[in-house]
């Protein structure tokens, strides 16, 4: 009886998963096809999962793989526990869901489950009204010329211990420049950001907070590509109990976080007035009139040392190895320099920089989800609750977007033969993102990342170190997987 029963329930359990695997053949169980759609098709009731899985390394060579497989700029794909996900890389589109069609988009339940414990419900994360004050409050500080005046006089004198600290002292040996660039601006944001001096720049190895810190950014970027990231998470520390787990990570984040916000509070209690974010988040208050919680100034700060830290630091990294890589555009751009420095005239390195930005965007894909159904120019539909993608780093690459010579580094593509700087649409170069959600701080990030090149080439010439391998790495930002080592000399 029991042979009979368990035979029965083999044949009903076969028959059904044999009608699952005929209904969704090459998708992910339960997601519908999409016709009007190009997707990359995969294995019956998984999708790509096994795909996916193997490719998250190369996340974003991989979505180029997949767009230049199916010849279009849209196209979909189904993962096994991921969300449907509808990539595109058509300006058009992007620039529609993320400004003309701003309202039906938002950081979806993946942004949330992926983002949240480490930004919390900052200005990176939050939609609606919570976004909202982030932004109007962040928007007040960032307008204030006071804070611009601040924010350049910590910025000179950071550079300049980077100059006088580090590199004269190194010259002749090899640095990492992007370790030296991420301490540059770390040093930078959080005296910005808390009034205090981390002495990052100066601290031999790495900096526990800014250690943890990047850690958590990757861990994030992990939740959102492996379905599997929390198992791994319940296994890896009984595997390696010597090693600092990821709990132990991000509670370093919030112990920095919550110390800073702590000592703050004891100072202005006696007194003491500051110029930094964190004491301009504490003069804020909500549409209630209510002063911002800890958490509340933990979040706004934390989500802006990303956007000023990291970034920066990245885009600079990859500027200089772009340099170094076309020595051509590296002797003209000093030429400029050299001319600026003499003649006190503008000049148009920036171009460099902008193309940099466009090979090497700081975040090179994000993602968003649909409130509601919609069409897009292109003609693709949308359903409620889509999960929907754009590749900067993609879109960078698409000679259907930039032409034949997409994927060429050429500062040339920005100026017109008589000169002029070309201004190209937020849809096709959404580096800064588009719509009510453009980054604040691109201004001063620009300026930032422009003195710092030209002071830093003015004085030195660097070289790369043989035999490296230049792989970038998945995280919310895209630093270069293992750095880059350049020898460092003074320049005649």
């Amino acid at each position: 009886m029991l042979d009979n029963f368990i035979y029965a329930a083999g044949a009903i359990s076969g028959a059904a998963v044999g009608f699952l695997a005929f209904k969704y053949p090459d998708r992910a169980v339960f997601q519908e096809a999409r016709p009007t759609i190009p997707h990359a098709k995969g294995l019956p009731l998984v999708g790509t999962l096994f795909e996916q899985i193997s490719n998250i390394d190369r996340y974003y060579d991989a979505q180029i793989d997949e767009l230049e497989k199916l010849d279009s700029m849209t196209t979909m794909n189904s993962s096994a526990f991921l969300p449907l996900i509808v990539l595109t890389i058509d300006p058009r589109n992007i620039e529609y869901f993320l400004k003309t069609n701003f309202s039906n988009y938002v950081k979806g339940h993946d942004i949330e489950y992926s983002m949240q414990r480490l930004f919390g419900d900052g200005i990176f994360v939050a939609n609606g009204e919570k976004w909202k004050l982030q932004r109007k409050t962040a928007s007040r500080i960032f307008n204030v010329l006071n804070f611009r005046d601040q924010f350049s006089g910590v910025f000179i004198d950071v550079l300049k211990v980077v100059t006088e600290q580090v590199l004269d002292p190194s010259v002749g040996q090899v640095i990492d420049f992007q370790e030296l660039m991420f301490k540059f601006t770390l040093e930078t944001f959080v005296q910005i950001g808390f009034g205090t001096q981390l002495g990052a720049l100066t601290h031999k190895g790495p900096v526990d907070f800014a250690e943890s810190f990047d850690v958590c950014q990757r861990h994030c970027n992990d939740l959102l590509l492996n379905p599997f990231q929390h198992l791994l998470d319940t296994v890896v520390p009984f595997l390696r109990p010597h090693v600092k787990s990821i709990h132990q990570h991000y509670d370093t984040v919030e112990e920095f976080a919550y110390s800073m916000i702590e000592k703050r509070r004891r100072e202005m209690a006696r007194g003491r007035q500051f110029k930094d974010l964190l004491s301009q988040f504490m003069e804020a208050h909500d549409d209630d009139g209510k002063p911002l919680s800890d958490r509340d100034l933990r979040d706004a700060v934390l989500n802006l040392i990303i956007a000023g830290r990291d970034t920066t630091a990245v885009t600079l990294t990859w500027t200089l190895y772009c340099l170094m890589m076309h020595p051509r555009v590296e002797n003209k751009l000093l030429q400029e320099i050299a001319y600026l420095f003499c003649t006190d005239t503008n000049f148009s390195h920036g171009t460099r920089f902008y193309e940099v930005l466009r090979l090497y965007p700081a975040v090179p894909s994000n993602i968003k989800m649909a409130l509601n159904d919609d069409v897009w120019p292109d003609g693709t539909h949308i359903k409620k609750g889509d999960t929907v993608s754009w590749s900067s780093f993609a879109m960078a690459r698409s000679s259907k977007v930039w032409g034949n010579d997409a994927k060429d580094f050429k500062p040339e593509r920005w100026i017109t033969d008589d000169g002029q700087i070309i201004h190209e649409s937020q849809g096709k170069w959404p580096v800064f993102h588009i719509g009510p959600r453009v980054c604040l701080g691109q201004q001063l990030a620009t300026l930032q990342a422009i003195i710092t090149l030209t002071t830093l080439l003015r004085r030195y010439k660097f070289a790369l170190v043989p035999n490296q391998k230049f792989n970038y790495f998945v995280s919310i930002t895209m630093p270069i997987k293992d750095g880059l080592k350049v020898f460092v000399e003074k320049r005649q």
